[in-house]
């Protein structure tokens, strides 16, 4: 009860508001930008390799995966490369700064990803844990077992470091780290199908994959950087289930920060979503094999957060093919669109609800205001209401002009306050990696289609809620999107990662 008390009240605490924002400092200190880089002194490195190779994008969505490729170095280092490694590098006034493939709030990247594979050619000839170091495309090896691990089975951990994102963002941050968790989940999600692999989230303790990753050992991490893990992946085989037990580890942490800023209420919401993770059930519907496109790792290494959008229009297919794409995200089964409609050809302008499980489409009605139309319009949409909603598009989205300049934007709202009730307090953490693996997957699929898109955190969540006529927290709103075109900065170069021009970035404080 103390757990769940705690998250109510921090969700109330860091919703945004007309009369203020959640608490931040306000300013951005940038002596303290935190290191977007973790590295562990000393460790030894393996790198990984290049690889340009990879699917057409829509075949991985044929009801029959594609052919199962073998765990190998080669193997490994693509399903890294084109779900957590750097897509380009951005030059501007003598500044270079990284982009990677899985989106982040304010490209700040908190999340942290470590790798336990069995006996692997090209790695190692013992199971190994490592730290996957994306600046250099390449294994940190953390330690390896004695005892053998599932032949052909592979577990990847996602943890946050949650100061990165406070640096920026303050209390609300803890929110930002979890949608990044689901974008980077989502984003091994695509790379694993690319190799013809199953991926999914283990419903283990937290507890066991801070033990598993060395993450308890609080002496090996500065104060205010610790890592507070996320979830545990599998990939591949089943396994029994046990997991193998990581020692002491002697490699510590850098220092990404030379001072911090304490913000206590972030230990608070972070020790009290600790726990089992939650298995959900799967959505029961999939989603049709789009139209034949380029290449997956074309498509990944293209994926941008647009910074403004140019006002045009998209067709209806398109909008059709962006919302049906989301069903890949089978274990989001708690999350429905709530859209402002802009400029989609042959679909009236006005506030629309897309209902991605059909089950809770009368849960749903029967929460919102009673005036709203409810019209069937095909493929789970239904016209709430008429008009233009630009206004209101970009008032509730911070006053961003994006959220109304794109073709259309939408609040993804959840099953709250039943979620919390069936998975307890992590049952607040798992709506936000729903939402975020949603997100990752509507980027690519607007790349895919020569849209752009951006994520929108920063939101005023209760007049986003007034306007639905919400009266209580059987859904609320915990992340906001708009897709559209994109106009491009043409001042700003791009280059290729993991080329001399990405070698500078180690130059990073």
């Amino acid at each position: 009860m103390k757990n769940m008390t705690s998250v109510l009240h921090y969700h109330d605490r860091t919703k945004h508001r007309l009369s203020r924002y959640a608490a931040s400092l306000g300013y951005m200190d940038w002596a303290t930008q935190p290191n977007p880089f973790r590295r562990y002194e000393h460790a030894p490195i393996l790198p990984l390799i290049h690889s340009e190779i990879t699917p057409p994008y829509h075949l991985l969505f044929q009801k029959e995966p594609l052919p199962v490729a073998p765990l190998c170095l080669e193997s490994l280092s693509q399903l890294l490369r084109y779900s957590l490694g750097l897509a380009a590098i951005k030059s501007h006034g003598g500044s270079e700064w990284a982009l990677r493939c899985n989106a982040s709030s304010g490209n700040l990247h908190p999340t942290e990803c470590y790798i336990i594979t069995p006996a692997t050619l090209g790695v190692c000839d013992h199971a190994t844990l490592s730290h996957y170091a994306p600046r250099e495309h390449a294994l940190e090896i953390l330690h390896t077992y004695d005892e053998p691990l599932a032949e052909g089975t592979l577990l990847l951990a996602l943890s946050s470091v949650i100061w990165r994102e406070a640096w920026k963002y303050g209390e609300r941050c803890w929110r930002y780290c979890q949608l990044d968790a689901g974008h980077a989940y989502q984003a091994i999600k695509i790379a694993s199908s690319m190799l013809g692999w199953e991926c999914e989230i283990l419903s283990v303790d937290t507890a066991e994959i801070a033990s598993l990753c060395g993450l308890d050992q609080h002496e090996r991490f500065d104060a205010h950087e610790r890592e507070s893990p996320d979830m545990l992946l599998r990939i591949g085989k089943s396994n029994n289930g046990v997991l193998p037990i990581t020692p002491s580890l002697s490699y510590m942490a850098n220092t990404l920060s030379p001072a911090h800023h304490d913000w206590p209420v972030l230990e608070v919401i972070d020790r009290s979503t600790h726990g089992l993770y939650p298995s959900v059930e799967p959505l029961n519907t999939i989603r049709a094999v789009p139209l034949p496109s380029k290449s997956t790792g074309e498509i990944i290494l293209k994926r941008r957060s647009a910074q403004m959008m140019d006002g045009s229009a998209i067709t209806q297919e398109q909008f059709r093919t962006l919302l049906d794409s989301s069903l890949f995200c089978s274990d989001t089964p708690d999350v429905h669109f709530i859209l402002f409609v802009h400029r989609v050809e042959g679909l009236e302008k006005g506030m629309y609800a897309y209902v991605r499980n059909k089950n809770a489409f009368a849960s749903l009605r029967d929460a919102m205001d009673g005036i709203f139309r409810w019209e069937d319009c095909g493929d789970s949409l239904c016209l709430l209401q008429e008009g233009d909603y630009r206004g209101a598009a970009q008032m509730i989205s911070c006053n961003q002009e994006i959220a109304k300049e794109g073709a259309f934007s939408f609040g993804m709202l959840c099953n709250f306050s039943s979620s919390l009730e069936k998975h307890g307090a992590i049952g607040y953490k798992n709506l936000y990696h729903q939402c975020g693996a949603i997100g990752q997957m509507l980027y690519l699929e607007a790349t895919s289609l020569g849209l752009s898109a951006t994520g929108i955190g920063c939101f005023l969540d209760d007049e986003f809620h007034a306007l639905l006529g919400l009266r209580d927290q059987r859904y609320q709103s915990l992340y906001h999107f708009t897709i559209g075109r994109a106009i491009v900065d043409t001042r700003i170069t791009t280059l290729k990662p993991y080329s001399s021009a990405s070698k500078r970035l180690s130059s990073f404080p």
